[in-house]
């Protein structure tokens, strides 16, 4: 009997809720850079580090989330690197210098990937088609709601208390969520679907999923959008405190609108699952980026930065992104039906890795500007774009 639409909804809400853990732990310290620096005498240059250390290591990790899943199981991997983010969030919260703080943030990279990972691997354990293509964007509707309130919970948190408040909160919703899952997480991979940790095994399986082009143009696609998106997000502090001239509390200036899109797109993905085809809807979401972008460079060249017409197009881009997004995702793991796990893994590590280098390299060769940044997202849709063209013709070519 296929699920009601209530426990699909339930279901929706877990795993946006494991998702969201890594991106949560992204955005709510970012209002806490400026008292981070000063507390611990570091540069802003390292405080920023402290966002590397954690998404290289973060892509380090997901590269085996889902192979360690496809062995054990989904729930179990869950529980336990839930656990052990929760013990990692607490050495960040009491981290005396910028080295302790880098290695702890590394350590909440290792083990925050496993929700987003394994819970792609569990809708394409439960659903084909426009089942999951509805439930991916179910889960990509409510996982926006995340970055969206946690730069404003880290805001409020920060004036009130100072920057290890933040992680001491992140710890306390890391225990809460280990509760849910405890209560509420099913296993979706049956014993007799396990697959092999051998070494021999696991080379042949990466090698297969890295060398497939319509994998790695789905990927590329993916990441270079979110890109496009996430140079803001990295340059948050700089864009909306120095450029925008607003206080550490008006992060939801540049998230508020963001993830409004980002819903709102998700939403349109999942009510045109069945009745557009996914690459028709993929197309439709690089119309509205392309929009986007182009309306963005305009203003840039044309207006001083302000509000709110320096954070519009940012709502107008996710929406793009997210009409794209699910099918995308899905295009990435159906080469692989029986290593769905692993091929999430491998999709995350592309994607996280990507952000890293966007944080160490890409972001701070652009926040001095709000027209750099401007450019960069244009920059960086127009590859994704060709990824995206790239990968249609693969999948459409006969065999």
């Amino acid at each position: 009997m296929p699920p009601s639409s209530r426990s699909t909804r339930g279901l929706a809400l877990l795993l946006a809720c494991l998702s969201a853990l890594g991106p949560f732990s992204i955005d709510t310290y970012l209002p806490s850079f400026p008292d981070i620096a000063q507390r611990l005498g570091a540069t802003q240059i390292e405080v920023q580090q402290t966002l590397s250390a954690y998404l290289f290591s973060f892509a380090a990790m997901t590269l085996w989330h889902g192979a360690i899943a496809d062995r054990f199981g989904r729930r179990r991997v869950i529980l336990g690197a839930l656990a052990l983010f929760g013990v990692a969030s607490l050495g960040c919260m009491l981290a005396s210098s910028i080295g302790q703080l880098w290695f702890w943030r590394a350590i909440q990279g290792i083990t925050a990937g496993a929700g987003i990972v394994i819970s792609r691997a569990i809708v394409r354990d439960l659903y084909d088609g426009a089942d999951a293509q509805r439930l991916m964007a179910q889960i990509t509707m409510m996982f926006a709601l995340a970055p969206a309130i946690a730069p404003v919970i880290g805001g409020w948190l920060q004036s009130a208390f100072g920057w290890r408040s933040v992680f001491a909160f992140l710890s306390l919703s890391t225990i809460v969520l280990l509760i849910a899952c405890l209560h509420l997480l099913p296993e979706t991979l049956p014993p007799e679907k396990r697959q092999s940790l051998r070494p021999a095994y696991l080379a042949s399986t990466y090698r297969k999923v890295f060398s497939s082009p319509r994998f790695l143009f789905a990927c590329a696609a993916l990441a270079l959008n979110f890109g496009g998106f996430f140079i803001y997000v990295l340059s948050s502090p700089v864009f909306l405190m120095r450029h925008l001239g607003l206080p550490e509390t008006a992060f939801l200036w540049l998230f508020g609108p963001a993830m409004l899109g980002l819903m709102s797109g998700s939403w349109c993905s999942g009510r045109l699952a069945g009745r557009l085809a996914p690459g028709r809807t993929i197309a439709v979401g690089y119309l509205v980026m392309g929009c986007a972008a182009s309306f963005n460079l305009a203003l840039n060249l044309s207006l001083p930065p302000g509000l709110p017409w320096s954070v519009a197009p940012l709502f107008v881009y996710t929406l793009g992104m997210s009409l794209a997004m699910p099918n995308l995702t899905l295009f990435a793991l159906d080469p692989f039906p029986a290593q769905r796990g692993l091929a999430a893994s491998c999709q995350t590590f592309f994607q996280s890795g990507f952000n890293g280098v966007a944080a160490a390299l890409i972001a701070p060769a652009l926040w001095s500007s709000t027209l750099h940044l401007a450019l960069g997202m244009a920059g960086l849709l127009a590859i994704g774009g060709l990824a995206a063209l790239a990968h249609r013709r693969l999948r459409l070519l006969p065999g």
